[in-house]
């Protein structure tokens, strides 16, 4: 027992991180119906990883890596907020999801010419959160801390945009700036899908479940850390792919007890 504490500590420790900034951030992107901007995102910020790694092959891994993700990311965020206001033809998810379609075509045809092209696909989408180390947990704290003192700032403003009950270009921008370093930095340690998993279900298990946001919000917190501790448990004793184990749990379990509800309210009504 002692042997796997040791060895999940770290990776626990950074998955408490993502859980508690991303289901934070899954409850705006649910009252803001733009279920799929973290996945985009994700993407852009996995191409901006790969494009690094044509450089060099140990770019992906610096902060060179990082600095391409971040700079393409940003972009991204600051094009789908400033379309938002002024694109009034096309939908916001539509625009996200060609974005998602582009990022991966880029993804691939940039893939397709370097070695190893399969385990950096793999890692792309899940990540190597097993093998995070106390230096990489100790700086995302920083950095998440930081963004999420600004949103407890201004939370008024954020949540009011993210409500539909003001529309402002700067806030929506700062949303989406913000928005776009946390998943910069989610998607280098744990890979696209884990992300995604980690934002949108928690948050729509604890919508589904309860009122208000403050309940909400501990109830993602609690599906997600619970559901992330059995997949490394898993992950340990039956030697799995720890990202995909948490995208499996994190997801099955979501299905499971929305059929269980489901059911109750049925033989309730």
């Amino acid at each position: 027992m002692i042997e796997i504490l040791s060895f999940i500590a770290a990776p626990f420790a950074l998955a408490i991180l993502l859980v508690g900034i991303h289901a934070y951030l899954g409850l705006h992107v649910l009252e803001r119906d733009v279920i799929f901007v973290d996945i985009s995102l994700s993407q852009v910020a996995a191409l901006g990883g790969v494009i690094s790694l044509s450089i060099s092959e140990k770019a992906g891994e610096g902060a060179l890596g990082i600095l391409f993700s971040l700079g393409l990311c940003l972009f991204a965020a600051l094009a789908l907020s400033l379309l938002r206001h002024y694109e009034k033809n096309v939908s916001q998810e539509a625009l996200i999801g060609m974005t998602y379609a582009l990022a991966s075509g880029a993804l691939i045809l940039v893939m397709d010419r370097l070695p190893h092209a399969a385990e950096h696909l793999k890692e792309a989408l899940v990540g190597n959160i097993l093998f995070v180390t106390w230096p990489k947990v100790f700086e995302t704290f920083i950095i998440y801390s930081v963004i999420g003192l600004i949103h407890y700032i201004f939370r008024k403003q954020f949540w009011a945009c993210s409500r539909g009950e003001t529309s402002s270009p700067q806030w929506d921008f700062l949303f989406y700036l913000l928005f776009g370093v946390v998943i910069t930095f989610s998607t280098h340690h744990a890979g696209v899908l884990v992300v995604f998993s980690i934002l949108v279900v928690p948050a729509s298990f604890a919508k589904r479940m309860t009122q208000g946001l403050t309940q909400r919000l501990f109830l993602s917190w609690g599906f997600g850390l619970l559901g992330i501790l059995f997949a490394f448990f898993a992950s340990y004793h039956f030697d799995l792919p720890a990202g995909a184990a948490i995208v499996t749990t994190l997801t099955a379990s979501f299905f499971i007890f929305l059929t269980i509800k489901l059911v109750l309210e049925r033989a309730h009504s």
